[in-house]
């Protein structure tokens, strides 16, 4: 396939600047998979759509003010740097820009409290450095930096929290999982409410998630790597709902990948803790997910394609451009969509699986 084939038209006032207040009064279509149906919702009627038993997978990652301004010390030329991934203590993979200014032994500086020196150069205004702070480098980072809000966001939100879920827990993010940020502690009270199980897995989100296909052919297209964990926990409440034909519902392409990076061939899910650079795109196959909490996302995105693996591309299309026609908000701070309803193979293992027995 052909990075082309994910492109559409959106007029650039469908890209939302602000999100919606309060965070579930966001718009929500829906697409029924099974019966080809849409309607048209708002996210506070997610309740209506989950039956008891369903398990919900979120992603309790929490986003760093990952973006920091300094300058080269030796010249005072200025820097920016967007955290993309800690290495070790005092190491992380960041994007600088711009990368033309910096060669192996850079030295800048942020603060009085905190500077870094760069160790290595690599592609695509990648490098690597290393931190040297006085005092604890999290509580360095709250007082300088910045939420790293994509560029297509011009205004910066009054309170950062709405660039973070209320589920938010652990920090490590470049970006926000934004298929999140439509939950509020009532809406997820009233689907506990319902009998459905949430559960909790982690995926910091970096460049990989929105890092630009820059590949005419989507195959030749690398994804960075980014850090995933999935309890044992977690892995029981999903391998029941898998095993007793219950619905896994994810909320946020983050949150399929980690449940896909962690799936086994015959449909289970194992404890892990590590890196994924797994890429879904049409015709992949899903083990674990059967249903999709998401976002509106770019033209030409992986994640785009990703949600193309899921409802099929040429229906993704249509109903990206039933959305343009009726005016939904697009892309992170914009409204939602739900896909259920067992696709044609889930059909035909469950007709397989009803014959075996």
């Amino acid at each position: 396939m052909k990075k082309s084939d994910f492109y559409y038209e959106l007029p650039q006032e469908l890209i939302a600047q602000s999100p919606a207040t309060p965070r579930d009064s966001s718009r929500l279509l829906v697409y029924n998979r099974e019966t080809n149906s849409t309607e048209h919702k708002i996210f506070s009627d997610l309740p209506n759509y989950l039956q008891k038993g369903d398990v919900l997978v979120i992603n309790n990652t929490r986003v760093l003010p990952a973006r920091i301004f300094g300058v080269k010390t030796d010249t005072g030329a200025r820097i920016e740097l967007l955290l993309h991934k800690r290495l070790n203590l005092k190491e992380w993979e960041v994007l600088a820009r711009p990368i033309k200014r910096l060669k192996t032994g850079s030295e800048m500086a942020f603060s009085s409290s905190l500077s870094a020196k760069v160790l290595k150069i690599g592609d695509e205004g990648i490098a690597n450095v290393r931190f040297e702070y006085d005092g604890v480098f999290e509580s360095i980072l709250s007082q300088i930096g910045e939420m790293p809000l994509p560029p297509y966001i011009k205004e910066k939100p009054t309170d950062s929290e709405r660039y973070q879920t209320v589920y938010s827990k652990s920090e490590g993010s470049s970006a926000a999982p934004t298929a999140g940020l439509h939950f509020t502690p009532d809406l997820l009270n009233k689907i506990k409410s319902k009998g459905v199980e949430i559960v909790e897995v982690l995926l910091h989100v970096g460049l990989g998630t929105f890092r630009p296909v820059k590949t005419d052919d989507i195959n030749e297209h690398k994804m960075h790597s980014e850090h995933f964990e999935i309890t044992q926990s977690a892995c029981d409440v999903i391998n029941a709902a898998k095993k007793e034909g219950r619905r896994v519902i994810a909320v946020g392409t983050t949150s399929v990948r980690v449940l896909e990076s962690a799936s086994e061939i015959c449909g289970k899910v194992s404890p892990m803790c590590g890196e994924t650079d797994i890429f879904i795109y049409p015709s992949y196959e899903f083990k674990i997910v059967d249903a999709l909490i998401t976002n509106f996302h770019l033209p030409e995105s992986t994640l785009l394609m990703l949600v193309s693996a899921f409802c099929g591309r040429e229906k993704t299309l249509e109903l990206y451009k039933t959305a343009v026609e009726t005016r939904y908000r697009f892309f992170s701070f914009g409204d939602a969509m739900l896909i259920v309803g067992r696709s044609d193979d889930q059909k035909i293992e469950q007709k397989n699986e009803v014959t075996e027995k």
